[in-house]
Order: C-alpha cells, then sequence, then structure tokens
C-alpha cells in the first residue's frame, strides 16, 4: 500500500450540535460540507482542519459511551500539530477548554498537552 497521507478522521457524536460548536467555532475548523442521512436519521459534517486533512463528526440517535479509562485497545487519541503551544493553551484555556500541563515528548523533545472534545476524546497538540 502506497499511501499520501491521512484523509480525514470520523468521530461519532453523542449530542451533534455542542461538537459542531466545538470544532468549528472553539477549534476554528472550516465546514466544506453538511449532510443530513434522513435514511439513518444522521448528520455528517465534513470539517478542512488543514490542506487534506478532514475530520468528520457524526451524529447517530443513542451512540453508546467511548471508554477512555482505563486505556482500551482502539484510538487511543488524536494529535494536532501547532506552531506555538503555549499560544494554543492560552486560547484553548481562554475559550473553556482545559488542558493538561504541557509535557516534553522524551523521544522528540517537542512540547504536547491534551484536552478533551465534549464527548471526552483526547485530543493532543504538539508543538512543530
Amino acid at each position: 500500500m502506497k499511501t499520501t497521507g491521512i484523509h480525514h478522521v470520523a468521530i461519532i457524536c453523542s449530542d451533534y450540535d455542542r461538537s459542531k460548536n466545538f470544532y468549528v467555532e472553539v477549534l476554528g475548523f472550516s465546514i466544506i460540507q453538511e449532510t443530513f442521512r434522513t435514511g439513518i436519521n444522521s448528520y455528517k459534517l465534513d470539517l478542512k482542519v488543514a490542506e487534506n486533512t478532514q475530520i468528520e463528526p457524526f451524529s447517530f440517535p443513542n451512540p453508546p459511551e467511548r471508554s477512555s479509562k482505563p486505556e482500551a485497545c482502539g484510538l487511543r487519541h488524536l494529535a494536532f500539530k501547532v506552531d506555538n503551544i503555549e499560544e494554543t493553551v492560552f486560547y484553548l484555556n481562554s475559550q473553556g477548554v482545559g488542558t493538561e500541563n504541557i509535557r516534553i515528548d522524551e523521544i522528540t523533545g517537542k512540547k504536547f498537552t491534551f484536552f478533551k472534545d465534549p464527548d471526552n476524546l483526547p485530543l493532543e497538540i504538539y508543538e512543530n
């Protein structure tokens, strides 16, 4: 298999409007397209994260909660590259989004920290 990158990451939301607000208004991702799929009573939102990367929040009636603690098999977290981690943490905190303390990756020497989306999905910011 020869890939050229990651196209998108899909996220199931418990409250579509709350998650849409978080990813669009707080994180600043732009809407490419929003689709309501009548047959399954589900929204699909295509959001631009970077030039060729998207996040797709979905709604479904009554999705089960995601198990985060203890850590379960599967996707552990989603990480976003940022140029200035302190500036990003300040912005997130000013928007009411709590963040963990900034740490240093002992392998790369780069700064990183975590925060959570409205459904407690762990999200990471990682300094370039």
